[in-house]
């Protein structure tokens, strides 16, 4: 049913939103170095590596410059164009492609670089394994604001790998443990929401029993007026 589900969804989509996606393509085309689309090996389910397709966003070379896979606050290596395409998250629609060719699914753990896979516990690996890995889900819509959370330095690399990671996994985890078809369609909703608007609570306010994140986190998070309120 969820295959089915992510067919049927991802031609749709790719065929309502063809008339923004054709510009785009144009754009790139013509400006940066020219690169259209840019892939990337990400550890799909069962640890197997498929390539990711995003639109061209960085330098071609970025991932052997600076922070490596890990993107952070106004990161250089970004493109003119990208951090519009990056912001509004339109840079991950190419990945439409990747669902139908059966390597991910419309929700489900995000696909991690193996540099970033492998900060997450390894307790916790292969259950975030065990299904496809997701266009977006609770780990996209919980840290929609990652980059901003990083400024590049080795110290906020540490903090990538020893605060955001472990958390991360725990929240791709209970996906995992709690996924269905009605799930799915609740986090399509929660990120059709939190794109239009980038403050909102309501992943908290639909998902109650979701991880509480650390107490050295949770203030960085965007929505830390909920958890203020809590603690």
């Amino acid at each position: 049913m969820i295959r089915f589900f992510d067919i049927a969804l991802s031609v749709f989509a790719l065929i309502l939103l063809l008339p923004l996606l054709l510009p785009i393509i144009l754009i790139l085309k013509f400006s940066g170095e020219g690169e259209v689309f840019f892939l990337q090996e990400r550890v799909g389910i069962n640890k197997k590596m498929f390539k990711l397709i995003k639109f061209a966003t960085m330098l071609k070379n970025s991932p052997n410059i600076g922070t490596g896979t890990v993107t952070t606050k106004n990161d250089p290596r970004i493109l003119p164009a990208g951090y519009f395409l990056r912001k509004t998250k339109i840079n991950e629609l190419p990945q439409l492609l990747n669902i139908l060719l059966g390597q991910m699914s419309i929700i489900g753990p995000r696909p991690q670089t193996p540099r970033c896979f492998d900060a997450f516990p390894k307790s916790l690996q292969d259950v975030i394994v065990s299904v496809k890995p997701g266009l977006s889900g609770i780990g996209s819509v919980i840290f929609r604001g990652e980059e901003d959370m990083l400024v590049g330095d080795n110290n906020n690399l540490n903090f990538y790998d020893n605060e955001i990671a472990p958390y991360k996994a725990l929240l791709e985890a209970w996906y995992v443990d709690n996924r269905s078809l009605k799930i799915n369609f609740l986090l399509i909703f929660c990120t059709v929401h939190v794109v239009c608007f980038s403050k909102s609570n309501i992943v908290w306010k639909i998902f109650k029993d979701l991880p509480e994140p650390p107490d050295n986190l949770w203030l960085l998070l965007s929505y830390k007026n909920l958890y203020s309120n809590k603690k």
